[in-house]
Parts: structure tokens; sequence; C-alpha cells
């Protein structure tokens, strides 16, 4: 997995003490609390964007498109081309070291966004066009790469882009011979650990990144692991999701309703809404 944290040496901290908790007081197999924000993007011209707080990580995702592709040379006869760009907010690093957009590490984190949703997206009902996701890390403390791409889902969602299934991914490790889920950045620097994105409704995996070693008889336990884990937090975007449609369908039958009783608003009733003042 890629990462956006400078090596460090080892910490002293107790992962893992005799009682089977962690330092941050979860459990082996306990995800850290989630909050999640669909829409609102500062930006206006913004399709879609959500915001992911796992824990003290905090990654915003925005979506532009599909729209035309900048470049003709770019544009592709029979699909949309997605491209993500990342960047890391300087007050949420952990070295306070500005990175480009040509950095290696953030080069990497985007290429690995990208190629988990590359196969999800329904890119052949945009020919021609291009999907941009902007990821901003605002915080880390570990999973970053997971909560980028539930983000990024998210955001999806919310522009309307036509997708086979949610994309869910955590982050999983092992400490000695003990399974952990969802690392916090102390445990992902001192433990051999994965991230995982799973499309739930299928339980295709679209990532599994590794890059630290880890046994060959450990892999599939935390493997396994991880995929139960995403569909937890697969029911908490479906619930966001949910709440955010419910969100849009009152403010559309609001408006509805102040047109019917509030007499001519330059609409006709024949030609029904536009769609921009909705």
């Amino acid at each position: 997995m890629p990462s956006l944290l400078p090596a460090r040496p080892q910490s002293r901290i107790e992962l893992l003490n005799a009682g089977g908790y962690r330092a941050d007081g979860r459990k082996q197999h306990e995800l850290r609390s989630i909050s999640i924000r669909i829409g609102g993007s500062s930006d206006p011209a913004a399709d879609g964007s959500a915001t992911v707080t796992q824990g003290l990580t905090i990654v915003s995702a925005t979506v532009f498109g599909p729209r035309e592709a900048r470049l003709a040379s770019n544009a592709l006869h029979d699909r949309a081309t997605v491209n993500v760009e990342v960047s890391l907010a300087p007050w949420g690093a952990m070295d306070r070291r500005k990175r480009n957009k040509g950095d290696r590490r953030l080069v990497e984190f985007a290429s690995s966004v990208k190629s988990t949703f590359e196969p999800v997206i329904h890119t052949h009902l945009y020919p021609r066009s291009q999907i941009d996701i902007f990821i901003q890390v605002l915080q880390q403390d570990g999973g970053i790469l997971p909560a980028a791409i539930n983000a990024s889902t998210l955001a999806l969602i919310d522009a309307g882009i036509a997708m086979s299934d949610f994309v869910t991914s955590v982050s999983c490790g092992i400490h000695s011979t003990s399974p952990l889920l969802d690392l916090n950045n102390t445990e992902e620097s001192d433990l051999p650990n994965m991230a995982v994105a799973v499309l739930p409704r299928s339980g295709k995996v679209t990532l599994a990144s590794l890059e630290t070693r880890l046994h060959v008889e450990r892999f599939e336990e935390i493997f396994r692991l991880g995929i139960q884990a995403c569909s937890v937090l697969h029911h908490e975007m479906e619930l966001a999701v949910r709440d955010r449609t419910r969100v849009l369908v009152d403010a559309v039958k609001g408006k509805v309703g102040e047109r019917r009783d509030g007499g001519d608003d330059g609409v006709d009733e024949e030609d029904g809404l536009d769609a921009e003042s909705i």
C-alpha cells in the first residue's frame, strides 16, 4: 500500500495487551468510528463530493464529470478516461513537508485509486469524456488509502456516475498471530499490513495492496477478515447515501410545492420544471 508517511523507527507502545485491547482502546476486530458527509463541496463546479472520517484520518474526494476531455489526444472513442489526483494538506502531514503533484508517493497513491475504480465505473457509457477524481488528505492517522477509496466511492455516487457496485476498503494487519482491523498510524508503522477493496454485493476484490512482508499462512486469515469488515463499512456507506438521497428528494418536493402554491414563477405547468432550477 503506498504510504504518505515517512519511514520511522518502531514504536515502543504496546500495540495489543494481554486483555486483547489495542493502544487506542479498541479490540482486535473493532473498526474505528466512521463519519460520512456527502455533498457540500466548496467548489460550485463539482459534480459530486464526499468527506470520510475514520478515527483521526480525514479524507475528502471531489468528482468532476463526465465532461469533455481537455486534450483530444486523451479522448477514447469507446469509453471515458479516469484521472485521479491526490494532494496532502500541509497541516495534516506528520513531517510538515509540502508535496507537489509529481511526488512519487502521491503518484503511486493516485495510481492505486485509479486501478481500483477503472473496472467498476461503467466508462463505456461516457465515450470521449473524462472523469476526474481529486482526493485531499486533510488529516492522517493510518488507513489513508482505504479512506480515500471510500470517499471516492461516495463522491462518484453523488455525481451520478454509473458503477457496477459500491467499492469499500479497509486496512488490516497482523500482530504476532493476532489479526487487527482498521490500523492507525502507529500500528501501520510497526506491523505487516495490507489494504483490501471489495465490491460488497458480488464479493469481488478490486484491490489487495501489500507492501510489507507477510507470512503466507497469515495472508488468507487477514484477507478474509478484511472482506468481512468491508461489508460492515458498506452498510454505513449505504445508509449515508440513502440519507443524502432523502434530503435531495425532500428539497425537490419542497420546491415543487412552492411553485404550485406561489403561482407564476416563470415555468409553464405544461413544460414542467427546469432541470437547472432543481
